[in-house]
């Protein structure tokens, strides 16, 4: 049976109490994970502990924590102290973010993004372990690190985000998990076959690898409203976030992509938005009345290989309009 998560709003809350309240109600929704963002605003950590400490039986996760902001011996005691706060059910997902995020707002250097996950994905399992970390990589050299407090039992998984062939891959060989985004059903069921061809490279089964997939939700009695903020997720994500999303759309066939994204460059919000069409919209979202919301939803979970779809929310979605899509499309409803 295929789980369902709630990955938490992007755009930016009133308050951390309002996220928890959220959390709250994916847990009394029967969402099996709650997956928090971590964009400039509140940092993941501090949110992350809040969330652990006032539920009870709900996964908590990150979506994402990028692998240059923080070292990877920092992100392992991270990771062993969120799974120690919330009595195991802490799930840490990582990823390289883009050069926009980390040349732009940390001031890193972005240069080989997989080979800096590969490695961090590495060295935290090192750290989770218990046991001194002796690392000789190419972007991190480590000797003499130990926890000073108990190793994790059992070990948060560590998961990870990738958009390209190859990343997925990657993933495939050495993650405990991956999340896509910006993929139709059939988009994920090619990622899968990706995922699968890594789980081969590094002699693992490809059943060991949680595969997620992350669904931009809108359920409105309004459905006007709900495809309205469901094409502008779209073309913001596609428009304004790097080229990932752009090339992800292009690799599924959809050559509008490219459209939408030198129209958002170039200052025309509003041809941005035209060039979303509708078979975009019905096959990259699951918005619309709740029904049909649900409808959509469930196409991602007929997809063999999908173990999770985390239904997440258009950034300009209030908060009255996320509780609505929330409760409309929990497992519980």
């Amino acid at each position: 049976m295929t789980d369902r998560d709630v990955h938490l709003p992007v755009a930016a809350q009133p308050t951390v109490d309002s996220i928890v309240d959220y959390t709250q109600r994916a847990e009394e929704g029967g969402y099996d994970c709650a997956w928090l963002p971590e964009t400039w605003g509140r940092d993941g950590a501090t949110v992350l502990t809040a969330m652990a400490e006032r539920t009870a039986e709900i996964d908590i996760g990150s979506s994402i924590l990028n692998t240059y902001s923080r070292s990877p011996a920092l992100l392992g005691q991270t990771a062993a102290t969120l799974q120690e706060v919330s009595d195991g059910r802490f799930r840490l997902g990582l990823g390289p973010s883009g050069p926009v995020v980390i040349e732009n707002w940390h001031g890193m250097e972005y240069g080989n993004p997989l080979r800096r996950t590969r490695e961090t994905v590495e060295i935290v399992r090192q750290v989770l372990s218990g046991e001194t970390v002796d690392y000789d990589g190419d972007d991190f050299q480590l000797s003499g690190f130990r926890l000073r407090c108990e190793a994790p039992d059992p070990q948060p998984p560590v998961e990870v985000t990738g958009m390209g062939p190859k990343a997925v891959e990657l993933a495939g060989r050495f993650a405990d998990g991956w999340h896509g985004i910006m993929l139709t059903p059939e988009g994920m069921a090619d990622r899968i076959e990706d995922i699968e061809r890594g789980a081969d490279l590094g002699d693992r089964d490809p059943d060991e690898v949680q595969v997620t997939a992350g669904v931009t939700c809108c359920a409105l009695e309004d459905t006007e409203r709900a495809r309205e903020l469901a094409r502008q997720h779209v073309a913001f994500y596609v428009g304004g976030m790097g080229t990932f999303y752009r090339d992800a759309l292009e690799r599924q066939g959809y050559d509008a992509a490219g459209e939408i994204h030198d129209a958002w460059q170039a200052g025309d919000r509003e041809r941005a938005l035209e060039l979303v069409d509708e078979t975009v919209l019905e096959d990259l979202c699951a918005f619309g009345d709740p029904e049909t919301a649900r409808e959509r939803l469930e196409r991602y979970e007929a997809v063999d290989g999908i173990d999770a779809v985390a239904v997440s929310f258009p950034r300009g979605a209030d908060e009255d309009e996320i509780r609505r899509t929330m409760d409309a499309v929990a497992p519980d409803a």
